[in-house]
């Protein structure tokens, strides 16, 4: 260790240039977790805080669009509800519309259609839950945009006005659009397009989008033998995820954006370290003759690289987490959460050792005759 911080004190421009490189890396770490970690909340959370272990959707449906297209008979929930390990089920509707408030306020929501009374039925944490047809729970990012308790917002196409009750406690969101929990009924009459005054067709009131199961604590469903016994398609809350609106694209995007930043991170450690070995040819051969084992140099120069992206990496982070703050401050969907800018820093730390390790093994074929002029 004492070669190492000694070479790391005395070559400070060299090691700081490839210092101010790994910290690049670190900050676009940070920023793209942090980015990662926005744009799944603010596609999928309102399906992440749904109360449920799987939603069975209309038998055979396209997984990646299952939310838009499936139809679901009403009568498969009591079908579901009798599977054991069942502890509930109840239907649930999802449709995007758009609309306007009495205030002016133009606004997207993801209508959730639920059961009154049902584990559907979400809380509030301000005014109070819902309690009858043309009614409207909205999320708390949706409030941010200027829409109240109280407030009047008329849904398009048909002009269905829906009443302000309550506002929920986080952000709940669908493919971006804020959610808006409403009475099942309301949900199958807003999304056949039913006009005030109009008599809509009884078999709206038979459909749903999906079955939303739950399952008892710590008991397993089968969902295929419920499948079959109901005619629907389930997936678990975590592959609907998936049906989201531009999710997976999305979140794909970016994990190859973050394997090739990791790529990169390795791959210029490593050819630093290993011009680095080559400059240090003589001086490694002149260690060898006086006797210094291939272990010790091995450990030396490893311990340097650690050093390096450590020290730089921590910079980074802390840059990235400065900067990120700023960005939360924006509309953009950019959430730090601690969890994945930690395993962020971790693989990058880690690859760069890797690549380090790969560099300096190097060291292993350095002959001690060069010191003494052997190789002329």
């Amino acid at each position: 260790m004492f070669l190492a911080l000694r070479e790391l004190a005395f070559a400070r421009g060299r090691f700081a240039l490839i210092g101010v490189v790994v910290a690049l890396i670190a900050v676009l770490t940070v920023l793209l977790s942090g980015l990662s970690v926005g744009l799944v909340n603010d596609g999928v959370s309102g399906l992440q805080r749904l109360p449920v272990t799987s939603l069975a959707f209309q038998d055979g449906v396209a997984k990646d669009s299952a939310f838009s297209r499936s139809v679901v008979d009403v009568d498969a929930v009591d079908t579901w509800a009798r599977q054991p390990g069942v502890a509930e089920a109840a239907p649930f509707g999802n449709t995007l519309a758009n609309g306007r408030s009495d205030q002016g306020v133009e606004i997207d929501l993801a209508l959730f259609g639920v059961e009154l009374g049902s584990f559907l039925d979400p809380d509030t944490a301000d005014g109070s839950r819902l309690a009858g047809e043309g009614e409207v729970v909205i999320s708390a990012t949706a409030a941010q945009e200027g829409i109240g308790v109280g407030d009047t917002i008329t849904v398009e196409p048909a002009g269905t006005p829906l009443t302000v009750v309550g506002v929920l406690a986080e952000q709940h969101t669908y493919g971006h659009v804020d959610v808006g929990y409403v009475p099942l009924r309301t949900w199958q009459e807003v999304k056949a397009g039913v006009r005030a005054g109009d008599a809509p067709p009884e078999r709206i009131y038979q459909e749903i989008t999906a079955v939303a199961v739950r399952a008892q604590d710590g008991a397993a469903v089968a969902l295929a033998a419920g499948d079959e016994a109901a005619g629907t398609t389930s997936m678990t809350r975590e592959q609907s995820y998936g049906a989201s609106p531009g999710y997976t694209a999305e979140t794909s995007t970016l994990q190859l954006i973050q394997v090739f930043l990791y790529a990169i991170s390795a791959l210029v450690v490593g050819a630093f370290f290993t011009v680095l070995t080559v400059q240090r040819r003589q001086e490694i051969a002149v260690l060898r003759a006086l006797g210094a084992s291939t272990r010790y140099l091995l450990r030396d120069s490893l311990l340097q690289s650690v050093v390096l992206l450590v020290l730089s990496a921590a910079a980074g982070a802390t840059v990235g987490v400065a900067a990120g703050a700023a960005i939360s401050s924006t509309p953009m969907p950019f959430v730090l959460e601690a969890g994945p800018i930690a395993v962020a820093i971790a693989l990058l730390l880690t690859l760069g050792v890797v690549g380090a390790a790969v560099a300096v093994l190097r060291i292993t074929r350095v002959d001690p005759l060069t010191a003494l002029g052997g190789n002329r």
